[in-house]
C-alpha cells in the first residue's frame, strides 16, 4: 500500500506534467490546412511595423479558437488557422490586432476567405523598414523579409492592404522630423517591389494612454500619420482612441488590441466600399 507521502508526490508530479502540457498546447501553432480557397476569393493582408502590431497582448482561450475561413502564414510559409500569437518576432509575442480584424472580415462575406501575413519586427524604427535595412533586436531585415513573405502569399491569392503599426521607436528628437517623409517612401517601396501602384496601406494611431501624456515627437508622428493618409485616397487612418494598455503603457492591452483589429476593418470595409454615382 502506497504511503500517503507517496501519494501526494505521484499527484504532484501527474499536476506539473498537466501543466506543462497544457501550455506547450496553448504555444503549439496548428497543423497546415488541406486546402485552400480560390485565389480571387483569398484576400491577403500583410502586418507590418513594430510590436504594437506583432502584438503583445495576454493570450486566453477566445483567441486560441480556430476560424475555417481566417488562416495565417507560418514562420515556415505555410497557411494556417489565424490562433494568437500569429507573431514570432520575439518569444513575448501574444495578442495582436490582425486575428479580430480578419474575423471581422470573414463575418461581412460568407466567400471570403482572409490570409494574414505577420511580418512586423518589435522595436524596429522606420529606417529598418527600406530595402536591405538590418534590425538587431529581432535580427531580421523587416523590409526585405515582409516583401519575400507577401510575395510568397500571393501566389495562393490576392493581397488587398497593408496593415501598419509603427511609429514608436521614432518619436525621437533625431528621428521625429524626417518620419513622415521616410514612411512616404516605404509606402512607395512596397507598391513598387509588389506591382501594385494603388496597394491600400491602413495606419493605426499610437497608443494614447492614461497618466502618460504625449511628448512633442510623438504629436510629430501622429501628424505625419494623419498628414500621409489625407493626401492619398488609399490610406486610411485608424484612432486609438479610448484604448488601453498594458501595465509597461507602451503595449496596447488584448481587449484593445481586439477592439483595434475591429476598427482596422471597418476603416478597411469603408476604403473599399463601392461608392455611390454622384
Amino acid at each position: 500500500m502506497k504511503s500517503p507521502r507517496r501519494t501526494f508526490q505521484i499527484r504532484a508530479a501527474a499536476l506539473l506534467l498537466m501543466v506543462f502540457f497544457t501550455a506547450c498546447g496553448e504555444s503549439r501553432q496548428p497543423p497546415p490546412v488541406s486546402s485552400l480557397p480560390q485565389r480571387e476569393d483569398f484576400h491577403l493582408f500583410l502586418l507590418a511595423g513594430q510590436s504594437n502590431m506583432a502584438g503583445r497582448g495576454k493570450v486566453s482561450a477566445q483567441d486560441r479558437e480556430l476560424h475555417s475561413r481566417v488562416l495565417s502564414l507560418s514562420k515556415q510559409g505555410e497557411w494556417i488557422p489565424a490562433v494568437d500569437p500569429l507573431h514570432y518576432d520575439k518569444p513575448v509575442a501574444g495578442v495582436g490586432l490582425a486575428r479580430s480584424f480578419g474575423i471581422t472580415l470573414a463575418g461581412e462575406n460568407a466567400r471570403m476567405t482572409i490570409g494574414l501575413i505577420p511580418a512586423a519586427a518589435g522595436g524596429s524604427d522606420i529606417s529598418a523598414w527600406k530595402p536591405g535595412g538590418y534590425h538587431g533586436e529581432t535580427d531580421s531585415h523587416p523590409y526585405d523579409d515582409a516583401l519575400a513573405r507577401a510575395r510568397r502569399a500571393m501566389k495562393d491569392g490576392e493581397l488587398k492592404a497593408v496593415l501598419w503599426h509603427q511609429g514608436e521607436s521614432d518619436a525621437e528628437p533625431e528621428l521625429a522630423n524626417s518620419y513622415e517623409e521616410n514612411l512616404r517612401n516605404v509606402i512607395s517601396q512596397f507598391r513598387e517591389d509588389l506591382g501594385i501602384p494603388e496597394l491600400p496601406f491602413i495606419i493605426g494611431q499610437l497608443g494614447q494612454f492614461p497618466g502618460k501624456p504625449w511628448t512633442e515627437w510623438e504629436r510629430t508622428v501622429d501628424r505625419a500619420h494623419r498628414n500621409i493618409a489625407e493626401a492619398d485616397q488609399n490610406i486610411v487612418f485608424v484612432t486609438s482612441e479610448d484604448l488601453l494598455p498594458m501595465k509597461d503603457r507602451i503595449h496596447f492591452n488584448a481587449e484593445s488590441l481586439r477592439r483595434f483589429g475591429g476598427r482596422y476593418a471597418e476603416a478597411y470595409l469603408g476604403m473599399t466600399a463601392p461608392q455611390p454615382d454622384s
